[in-house]
């Protein structure tokens, strides 16, 4: 297929076609008439020879090939725009470089913050989209880290991808402050009587630690699940509940009191937060500038461990 007999202007509709699975709503989100985006419509069904919106009662659904070329119309688009954006020389006193970085609350708790900072101090006009990713996106990272610059992610779940290591942290146990079984520490009888809150619990998406808990014969009594380190202090507080948070990230869920962190009763694997990107970023002179953005970052992160020392007893 000779890309010069393409229309490439449909790309935009068809994008909005396939989010908002109706004509008339991606025609007001287009800022378009219904009649022209029908026409648009029309001759995306001719290209594919597939009807891509189909109607179910009163609503439309997308059909099996629309479903497949969702992401692929996403890529696509990142990518033309990525490309009109380029300019000769990247200075990020004046860029206006959208970055867009995955990652769960843990990092942008703890790394986001001095991430923001800094680019706000050098790169007042560019802008920082840090995004919370769902846990599917490790069966199909490779795919995903197309359409953004990075996923900030520990080691130990992606392979082959290059990769900035970041800072390195620990885990810890999270109690609540007046939980009456826990006294000063904990030991491995606790953590296999006590119940648990556990954040993610599937086969790709679960904490190391826990992991490795369960590989040393204890298997959690879990009560709770959630996909939120931010939301354990939430689920523990009150409670004869344990958790597992990240021992940077523990500092400011104990603020408040409400709850404390103890040193694991084991050997607990340290953490490695790292940056990922796809390798076509590889050489982009703003994906360079950004990772040296995160690498200072993470060091403020590993400098401000130092200082505060081990988690106390």
């Amino acid at each position: 297929m000779q890309l010069a007999n393409l229309d490439l202007n449909l790309l935009v509709p068809l994008d909005a076609l396939l989010r908002e699975r109706s004509v008339t709503r991606a025609a007001a989100a287009l800022g378009l008439s219904q009649p022209a985006l029908s026409a648009s419509l029309a001759r995306l069904r001719r290209h594919f020879g597939d009807e891509l919106l189909t109607r179910v009662g009163n609503t439309y659904e997308l059909t099996p090939l629309a479903v497949a070329l969702r992401r692929r119309v996403g890529v696509a688009l990142t990518g033309a725009e990525r490309v009109f954006a380029s300019e000769p020389g990247f200075d990020p006193t004046t860029s206006t470089r959208d970055f867009i970085l995955l990652g769960s609350d843990y990092p942008m708790v703890v790394l986001g913050s001095s991430v923001a900072r800094i680019m706000g101090e050098r790169a007042p006009g560019v802008r920082l989209r840090f995004q919370h990713q769902m846990p599917s996106i490790i069966e199909t990272a490779g795919e995903a880290l197309r359409e953004v610059d990075g996923l900030v992610f520990p080691h130990g779940f992606l392979s082959d991808m290059p990769h900035l290591d970041l800072y390195r942290d620990t885990w810890v146990c999270l109690v609540a402050t007046d939980n009456p079984r826990v006294g000063d520490s904990l030991t491995m009888d606790d953590l296999a009587t006590l119940p648990w809150v556990l954040t993610y619990n599937s086969s790709t998406a679960f904490t190391p630690a826990d992991r490795q808990l369960q590989i040393l014969g204890v298997q959690p009594k879990v009560q709770v699940v959630v996909e939120s380190f931010v939301a354990l202090p939430y689920f523990i507080a009150g409670t004869d509940r344990i958790g597992l948070v990240q021992g940077h990230l523990a500092g400011h869920l104990t603020r408040n009191g409400d709850v404390r962190a103890l040193p694991c009763p084991y050997d607990v694997v340290p953490l490695v937060e790292a940056l990922w990107w796809h390798p076509m970023h590889e050489r982009d002179p703003e994906h360079v500038w950004m990772r040296s953005v995160m690498a200072e970052a993470g060091a403020r992160v590993g400098a401000g461990s130092a200082e505060t020392g081990p988690v106390g007893r």
